[in-house]
């Protein structure tokens, strides 16, 4: 059970990833640095309890049009051996638990580990500011069980459309986990062999809905 402690963080996750995500290929520039705002998310459990897990929502207010972003992230107390360098948002001094490395969670295999619990029901989602309470928004599902991600080189692909994961079944059928990271208010498409679903608040207050992780077939 993460426990949400009521403390600081300097520099702050904003500050963060503001001087981040400018580096990413899915990032709509604006031409001006970023103006963020948190928009929601929600939690997994590390079952070891030693690393956060979170999937945050930031709103860019910096162009013509408002645009949500979907960032998985890790907080560790060390270094996460293996992990490219630009799979590191950067660290922070967090106000009880110290120093902490902030990644982006999907080159992280313990946020990939409880991702697919989600997707396959063997995990349940929390909220994203309190400790112990499950976030019944959120849903997740796959058509299939035993699902297994890729790792090394090449097993996480980046582009201007989102993130990619190479994931295999139990039988060894070889799919693609997509991560939305420009969210949009919709469903994966009809044919997507799974999905998590979730919401966020959007510029004008209300709340939207939509995919932030779609699993479909490999092309061909």
């Amino acid at each position: 059970m993460a426990v949400i402690h009521r403390t600081t963080m300097t520099p702050t996750k904003l500050e963060l990833f503001a001087a981040w995500l400018p580096s990413r290929p899915w990032y709509v520039a604006t031409g001006r640095a970023p103006e963020l705002a948190k928009a929601g998310g929600f939690r997994l459990d590390d079952p070891q309890g030693e690393v956060g897990i979170e999937f945050m929502v930031v709103t860019d207010g910096s162009g013509d049009r408002p645009v949500s972003y979907h960032l998985p992230l890790t907080y560790r107390g060390a270094p996460l051996d293996g992990a490219p360098a630009d799979a590191l948002v950067g660290t922070s001094e967090h106000g009880v638990l110290g120093k902490r490395w902030v990644y982006d969670g999907i080159h992280d295999p313990v946020l990939v580990d409880r991702l697919l619990a989600l997707l396959e029901g063997r995990a349940e989602p929390q909220a994203q500011s309190e400790t112990d309470t499950p976030d019944r928004s959120v849903t997740g599902r796959f058509d299939g069980d035993g699902l297994t991600a890729a790792t090394g080189p090449g097993a996480v692909t980046e582009g201007p459309h989102g993130t990619e994961l190479a994931v295999r079944t139990a039988g060894d059928a070889p799919l693609t986990l997509a991560l939305t990271r420009v969210l949009q208010e919709a469903d994966g498409p009809a044919d997507a062999r799974g999905q998590v679903t979730a919401e966020w608040e959007t510029p004008d207050g209300s709340r939207g809905r939509g995919a932030f992780v779609v699993v479909r077939e490999n092309a061909g």
